[in-house]
């Protein structure tokens, strides 16, 4: 396929048989301010390497999509304005390969050329879902995971979002989702809802064993794999419930829509927190490529 590029380590790691994990590209255009992107797509492929799996972060580069970009390449998205990189979906990836555009991968485009490349496992931030007070307004990541047999690790659906709403999409797409260490789903700030996961596990090793059986059933659809942030750096539900709607009313009166409203929600949270949000969220980045590259080590082991 001449649009995809696999890195030279990427291809070998997949053609040996040994565990890979797709991380994303738009947290380094639209999720932290230079240099703390750079920073922490960096420190999060080392944690995946630290962990004994080899990772591939996903970008279009010049019009091509490039599973496993270099440093340099990490470094040059990250220091883009913003509103110079196309945020890539499904609709977006012919647009950037045909304009021969740089554009960052969202969890959607993630999933759909990890893929492509043959990688089973992804780990992210949080995944979008339904926007509060505007129940047809339904990230495609949702229905990527409907569609797309890839395993993503995350930390729940980002806490801006109608956590109920997107929960019953998930269901209806027939998407498993899993907690790593707890029976609720993970509010991505906070380490718990009311809202049960199908299932608990304790153990990467558990969380393969899924993967792999949806893989021997050919599932079409992904595995949702929800972990908690760590305990320490937890942003208080009250506090954050607090901050995000506050946020979430701005953005009405301001008349921010689509797919300008997470950015827009994510950004103020962070200022009425005072950065409580934005430690939190490099934390649970940072634990979820741990998770994931444990969970890819120990699928690699199943064939």
């Amino acid at each position: 396929m001449t649009h995809l590029q696999i890195s030279a380590e990427v291809q070998s790691a997949l053609t040996e048989n040994k565990p890979v994990v797709a991380l994303e590209s738009t947290l380094i255009t639209h999720g932290f301010p230079y240099p703390d992107n750079v920073e922490t797509a960096l420190g999060m492929e080392q944690i995946i390497r630290d962990q004994g799996a080899i990772p591939a972060t996903i970008a279009v580069i010049g019009g091509v999509i490039t599973v496993g970009i270099s440093k340099d390449e990490v470094e040059r998205l990250g220091s883009l304005p913003n509103s110079s990189v196309r945020k890539c979906s499904r609709r977006d990836l012919p647009i950037a390969v045909g304009l021969k555009e740089d554009a960052a991968t969202t969890v959607a485009g993630t999933m759909i050329v990890a893929q492509m490349a043959g990688i089973k496992v992804f780990a992210t931030g949080g995944i979008g879902g339904v926007h509060r007070g505007h129940p047809f307004d339904v990230s495609a990541d949702l229905l990527e995971l409907g569609q797309t047999p890839v395993a993503v690790v995350c930390a729940g659906a980002k806490s801006i979002l109608d956590l109920p709403l997107t929960m019953e999409v998930l269901e209806t797409q027939g998407v498993p989702v899993i907690g790593m260490g707890t029976e609720t789903l993970p509010s991505f700030y906070s380490r718990s809802t009311d809202l049960e996961v199908a299932v608990r596990v304790d153990t990467a090793q558990q969380a393969a064993q899924i993967i792999h059986a949806a893989h021997q059933l050919q599932a079409e659809n992904g595995v949702l794999i929800t972990v908690p942030v760590p305990t320490e750096d937890e942003l208080p539900r009250a506090i954050a419930e607090k901050a995000i709607e506050q946020a979430t009313e701005e953005a009405d009166a301001q008349g921010v829509k689509g797919k300008d409203i997470t950015p827009f929600v994510l950004a103020r949270v962070a200022e009425l927190t005072e950065g409580q949000s934005m430690i939190a969220n490099k934390s649970l980045l940072k634990n979820n490529a741990r998770v994931g590259a444990q969970i890819a080590v120990a699928l690699a082991t199943l064939g």
